[in-house]
């Protein structure tokens, strides 16, 4: 499924630049807010559980920016040089990245070690609302719990090579101090944020006796939902997908909802515009805004439906609204319509549409076929059958005549 998606730099604070994914809510709608989403420790943001969260988000009207934490992924930096400090540090960079360009964040994921990290940065945040850990530890220091046999030679060598999850990573001596100093504080959101924990009892890499920590630390308003059956990474797409779906449900209730969108015309119902370089359409319908394009093959993003999809749209949801509004009034048990809808040229000046509608409930045969003629007169229809006359005009100022056409 096409996502409205792009790519982004963030500097941090090292002027180091970031490699981050911006996930928009799909056909150009206004985002109800924007939501800050670390990844697990030595992970990247394009791991199954920040993809697959981020997507149900986006389809829930929540954007979401995740990157890549400094030497990890595509970011610049050297992993050996950073700690839970410089992580805190990059979400904060992170943060004044949607503040400057699109909308301070007022939610936060964090998801292990990125969770406790959330917790902390949540301090220096003030727009921040809510704040959901996934599988988090309740303290920075759990993180040594994964390579206790090299702290050792960490702290006497200065330097050591640690496995972490199966991989490779050197870590120096500063990385175990400043977890140790991160550790002395308790790591709970600041006063009037809510708190969501997600944790598998399952979970292997991080024990649920954490997130018993995590809930007993913080203040209400707080929640706590077991992730019963998934695994630390939330390896498994559908347990991902729930829980993008359950953060944007509770979230919900603690966002601020921006205000409704102005028309961009006082004499017109419908605004499209397109900038140069793309096909890209943004559509405004009164208060409400979506996207067209056209596919890859054919030069767009494929980042919306086409003109001619939007059209079938039109028919099918007339089709839909027109046999409801009829059954309803006639009492017939009309659960529900589905219409299929295709377009093709059969010839040059012949075109053809075909809608199949499928009638859900307990339908009389009679009742059927006397709602398969109504779908002919829904009024896109009877527009699409009129003679319909489109009037072009140019806009305000008029081109002059030395004004070059191409």
């Amino acid at each position: 499924m096409p996502t409205n998606s792009s790519e982004v730099l963030v500097p941090n604070q090292r002027g180091e630049q970031l490699a981050a994914r911006l996930d928009l809510p799909p056909g150009g709608a206004v985002p109800r807010a924007y939501a800050l989403f670390a990844h697990c420790f030595t992970c990247t943001k394009e791991y199954n559980a920040p993809v697959h969260i981020s997507r149900a988000l986006q389809q829930q009207g929540i954007a979401v920016l995740r990157f890549d934490f400094t030497g990890l992924g595509h970011s610049e930096g050297n992993f050996s040089d950073t700690n839970f400090s410089s992580m805190v540090a990059d979400l904060v960079a992170a943060a004044g990245y949607l503040a400057t360009h699109h909308a301070a964040p007022q939610l936060l994921i964090g998801h292990s070690w990125g969770g406790t990290a959330v917790l902390r940065a949540s301090e220096q945040l003030p727009a921040v609302r809510a704040v959901v850990t996934l599988g988090a530890p309740a303290s920075p220091a759990h993180i040594t719990r994964h390579f206790a046999g090299q702290l050792a030679e960490l702290a006497a060598e200065g330097s050591a090579e640690v496995s972490i999850g199966g991989r490779p990573f050197h870590l120096k001596k500063q990385f175990l101090a400043d977890v140790e100093a991160a550790s002395t504080e308790a790591v709970a959101p600041g006063a009037g944020r809510a708190l969501l924990v997600l944790h598998s009892p399952q979970d292997r890499v991080v024990g649920i006796d954490q997130a018993a920590r995590l809930y007993t630390q913080a203040r209400h308003p707080k929640s706590f939902v077991s992730l019963d059956g998934a695994d630390h990474l939330l390896s498994r797409r559908a347990d991902a997908e729930y829980v993008g779906q359950l953060i944007s449900s509770w979230a919900g209730r603690y966002l601020a909802q921006p205000e409704p969108a102005e028309a961009l015309s006082t004499t017109h119902p419908v605004v499209v515009g397109l900038r140069a370089g793309t096909l890209r359409t943004d559509v405004r319908a009164g208060a409400h805004a979506l996207v067209a394009d056209e596919p890859v093959a054919v030069g767009g993003t494929d980042l919306g439906p086409s003109p001619y999809d939007l059209l079938l749209a039109a028919l099918g949801a007339c089709t839909a609204m027109t046999l409801r509004l009829y059954a309803d009034r006639k009492k017939w048990p009309l659960a529900e319509v589905r219409v299929h809808l295709s377009h093709t040229v059969v010839s040059r000046g012949h075109e053809r549409i075909e809608r199949v509608m499928e009638l859900l409930g307990p339908l009389s045969d009679v009742q059927r076929l006397r709602l398969l003629e109504i779908a002919e007169k829904c009024p896109v229809h009877r527009t699409l059958h009129a003679q319909m006359q489109v009037a072009t005009t140019l806009a305000e100022p008029l081109p002059t005549a030395t004004t070059p056409l191409s």
